[in-house]
């Protein structure tokens, strides 16, 4: 007998996903669900193999107004060909919210399922005060309520039980109806999505939208109060917070604050453990040169693996310590309002604030900035903010800033000795690609992406005290990511370079490093003619070829090409000292300016493929962003040779 296919639904911010991973433990795997480029995620209840879990995209109504939504619907009604449709619903509501999210549940009990009611972050609402009758509130919803908190892991036996009930009085009826359930249970789907797809027609559909949704609120605030024994001190502290956080002049000045002790903290904090790395990296080098006779294996180990893989590894004490303060802006609820205060900004160049959640997203890395844009309904907005998202400072960008200014830019006190230089040119770079991002923004909506503005409405979540577990596993998860790339595409792409950069050998009698006269030394050559005007010398255009896999790769390139030029002395001098010695303080602003804009690796290109579902608009990205990167360079080079000179 096969599993019982069981489905999480809930509005966003309900703690769905957070009762998912609490369910499933680590029985649980994510994919993209055949012809559509939403995520899934199921997995198999812990210690139950009889139920089988799929953590379905928060939505507000099985009237759908993003990508997300709609699949959402989709599969709820049995309209999805590519998933099983469930049998039977945990809807997750949040029970310091209870009105709002009431009313997807009344919504959902049109669809026929068996559905068991989870009244999550109950611990909240105690904290709060508010107290919630649970039989009346399932007497109100006609439906069994389980009060959760899925974070402690509270709950979780009851409601498992309460579904499997669910299921079986489901299996009685069948029995009793000799099958015909089973038919009507698809019957009912088609006539639920056959409903949704007419009210979404015309004027007439939307009134009954409209209608409908009204209703359910009003419903839903009578079963909410019935069910409440006391509201509680509310939102008190909340409210107290925002009218600071949210002030019209003090918000935006406390978010960029934070934004630059955050930038000021990865590069004061990181210094002395990326240090440590390096000492070990060069130690491990000369060891390796004492045991092993000079030859290609040596050559391998040193020049290609550790000094290029090395070389971006040495950078993760940053990379961690700026995930810990985002991990810890998102925990707190700070990040919505974050996204409120960049709203009026953001409305300014045609966008609203909800693309501020994809945009921040982007900051770890493209791909997945590109894949929450999503949820933005508008598809103009949408496809705006997945070619801006590049713009964004990934975590990729960060061993080439941090590798740059650590050559070039003293740590001189500024500021009365409250902060360092380098800190400030580091938010500088940061802001830099803010900006460019929202006029290139600007730009789109007037030209390839015109369209009207859409209001932004967001649901903000209450401020709580960031859990521990969360930090630690989104660290953990972010470090095995950044160490599976080092690991495959730096280390493959190394290899590869290392190859060019040893083969063929220099002829006879030639003077200079021998990967002068390799097939890298070739392609840096030809490649030089390009780049010279922006100032990049052959080694570094050698170095952008396999920075197109990822844009850190490009500083393990400059590792390699320069440690096969040093041999010993580049070990014992590292590529930061090589680097000063090398590169003029034009071509290292040049470089810089280069990477703000710098078109982005393969992998992006690839998502966006397949978010647009059209080559277009990849490699319509992929031009302008060389050209901005290009022109943004070329006047670095020039302004600041002359202004030198």
């Amino acid at each position: 007998m096969s599993a019982a296919l069981v489905a999480l639904v809930g509005n966003p911010n309900s703690g769905k996903s957070s009762l998912f991973n609490a369910l499933t433990g680590l029985r649980q795997k994510v994919a993209n669900y055949p012809g559509a480029t939403v995520d899934r995620r199921t997995g198999t209840l812990a210690g139950d193999k009889s139920l089988s879990l799929i953590d379905l995209p928060g939505s507000y109504s099985l009237t759908p107004h993003s990508p997300d939504e709609a699949l959402t619907r989709d599969v709820l009604t049995g309209t999805f060909k590519a998933q099983k449709r469930p049998d039977a619903l945990i809807c997750v509501v949040d029970a310091t919210n209870l009105a709002q999210h009431l009313k997807f549940v009344l919504e959902l009990k049109n669809l026929d399922l068996p559905i068991v009611v989870a009244l999550n972050m109950t611990d909240l609402a105690a904290r709060e005060q508010i107290e919630i009758d649970t039989d009346k509130l399932s007497d109100g919803l006609g439906l069994p309520v389980v009060e959760t908190v899925a974070v402690r892991r509270k709950g979780l036996d009851t409601l498992t039980g309460r579904v499997a009930e669910a299921l079986r009085r489901r299996d009685a009826a069948d029995g009793n109806n000799a099958g015909g359930n089973n038919a009507g249970g698809n019957n009912i789907a088609d006539t639920a999505s056959g409903t949704l797809s007419s009210m979404g027609a015309g004027a007439a559909g939307e009134r009954d939208i409209a209608a409908a949704l009204k209703d359910r609120q009003r419903d839903a605030r009578i079963i909410a109060a019935a069910a409440t024994l006391n509201t509680g001190i509310g939102h008190k502290a909340t409210r107290i917070i925002d009218d600071i956080l949210l002030h019209r002049v003090a918000g935006p000045a406390i978010l960029f604050g934070l934004l630059f002790l955050i930038f000021q903290a990865v590069y004061s904090w990181g210094e002395t453990p990326t240090g440590w790395l390096e000492g070990g990296i060069a130690r491990l080098q000369l060891w390796l040169a004492a045991i092993l006779p000079d030859g290609a294996l040596l050559s391998l180990l040193n020049d290609g693996v550790l000094a290029g893989v090395g070389s971006v590894v040495v950078f993760l004490p940053q990379i961690i310590i700026l995930f810990t303060f985002i991990l810890l802006l998102e925990s707190s609820g700070y990040m919505a309002r974050a996204a409120f205060l960049m709203d009026r900004l953001m409305s300014a160049v045609g966008l609203n604030g909800r693309a501020f959640l994809p945009l921040l997203s982007s900051f770890a890395c493209a791909i997945p900035g590109i894949m929450a844009a999503r949820a933005i309904a508008d598809p103009k907005d949408r496809l705006t903010t997945i070619l801006i998202a590049p713009l964004m400072t990934c975590s990729a960008r960060l061993p080439v800033y941090t590798l740059v200014i650590a050559a070039f830019i003293p740590n001189t006190p500024v500021a009365g000795g409250w902060l360092g230089l380098q800190g400030v040119v580091m938010f500088a770079l940061y802001i830099t690609g803010i900006v460019s991002a929202l006029a290139v923004a600007y730009v789109l909506r007037r030209t390839v992406a015109k369209g009207a503005p859409h209001p932004f409405l967001l649901e903000m979540p209450k401020y709580q005290m960031p859990d521990p577990r969360y930090i630690l596993t989104g660290l953990y998860e972010k470090t095995r990511i950044f160490l599976r790339r080092a690991g495959t595409i730096i280390l493959l792409s190394m290899i590869v370079l290392w190859l060019l950069a040893s083969f063929p050998a220099p002829p006879a009698g030639a003077e200079g490093p021998a990967i002068g006269y390799s097939l890298a030394g070739m392609i840096g050559q030809g490649l030089s003619v390009i780049f010279a005007p922006i100032g990049f010398n052959w080694e570094i255009s050698v170095a952008l070829v396999p920075g197109m896999a990822a844009r850190e790769v490009a500083v393990a390139a400059l590792g390699t090409v320069y440690s096969l030029q040093g041999g010993e002395d580049a070990i014992a001098a590292g590529l930061v000292s090589l680097l000063q010695g090398a590169w003029s303080l034009p071509t290292a602003f040049s470089f810089l300016a280069w990477y703000v804009f710098a078109p982005q690796c393969l992998s992006t290109l690839a998502v966006t493929r397949r978010e647009t579902n059209s080559w277009r608009w990849p490699l319509f990205m992929a031009g302008y962003l060389f050209a901005l990167a290009y022109l943004a360079a070329f006047l670095t080079y020039r302004i600041s040779s002359a202004l030198m000179a």
